[in-house]
This record gives structure tokens, sequence and C-alpha cells, in this order.
């Protein structure tokens, strides 16, 4: 076994949780803008519904249901979030640890550098994880978000037809 010490074997030891870390954190800014779109839509249908008369018309009984997904999804995006940020710190502490070990591999320590590799790996493995956990989250958000849009397309074209048919849409 060739103990030189492999430069490339260290700079991708440190390079990888550090490119994964960024794609992490740009995961992270896009999740925080869903999630206060999803929190801003929560607050325009809570008023609309605080404010309605009839809470038993069509209308109402579509908002709540609209109110009851954008929930469902603040929940979901919430959750992902969280995983993000694990992520970044895992990411970030598999680098750290890669890097204190290629610092201390030269004073030949032996149990504790495996000690490091694994605390090393285990963080990194850790970290894609929740990365992809939290990339399934998001998945799950857009079906939600897709779903409620179809509902809504729909009510729209039901509304519509009695107007195509009887020749006042063109």
């Amino acid at each position: 076994m060739n103990s030189d010490p492999n430069p490339f074997a260290v700079l991708s030891l440190i390079v990888a949780p550090a490119v994964l870390t960024n794609a992490s954190s740009v995961l992270t800014m896009s999740t925080s803008n869903r999630l206060a779109r999803a929190v801003d839509r929560a607050r325009e249908l809570s008023k609309q519904l605080e404010e309605s008369t009839n809470l038993a018309s069509r209308e109402a009984s579509r908002r709540l249901r609209e109110l009851s997904f954008t929930e469902d999804r603040a929940l979901l995006l919430l959750a992902a979030l969280r995983d993000f940020y694990f992520a970044m710190g895992g990411f970030a502490s598999a680098a750290l640890v890669s890097l204190l070990g290629a610092i201390l591999v030269p004073f030949r320590l032996g149990t504790f550098i495996t000690v490091m590799e694994t605390i090393g790996v285990g963080a990194g493995l850790f970290a894609v994880g929740t990365l992809v956990h939290g990339s399934f989250l998001l998945v799950q958000d857009t079906r939600i978000a897709v779903q409620v849009l179809r509902e809504r397309a729909a009510n729209v074209r039901a509304r519509a037809e009695p107007f195509e048919t009887n020749g006042l849409g063109e």
C-alpha cells in the first residue's frame, strides 16, 4: 500500500461536502421562498373566509379546502426546510472532520484517524439522507400545488361552460 499522501483524495474529501453544502443552501433559499408564498396564501384565504358572510357557500367551501391544502403545504415545506438545514450542518461537519483528519494523518494516530473517518462519512451520509428526504417533501408539495391548480381550473371551466354552450363565449 502506498503511504504517500494523495492530495486529490484530501481535496475530494473537502470539496464534495462543500459543493453539496452549496446545493443545500440553494434548496434552503428556494424552500424558504415557497414557504413564504404558502404562508401569504394562507393569510389571504383566512382573511377572505373571515370576511365572508356565508361560510356555507360554494366559494367559501372551496376556499376552506384550499386553506387546508395550503396548511399541508406549509407543514411539508417546513419539514423540508428543516431537512435542508440538517443537510447543510452535516456537510459542513463532514468537511471539517475531513480537513482535521487530513491534517492529523501524518501524526499516525491510528484509531483516532479511523474514528474521524467514520464520523466524517457518517455526517456525509446523514446529510445526503436529509437532502434526499427534503427533496422528496418538495415533490409532495409540488403535487399538492398542482392539485389545487387543477381543481381551480376545473372550477373556472365549469363556471364558464354555460356561456360557451349558449354561444356567449365567442
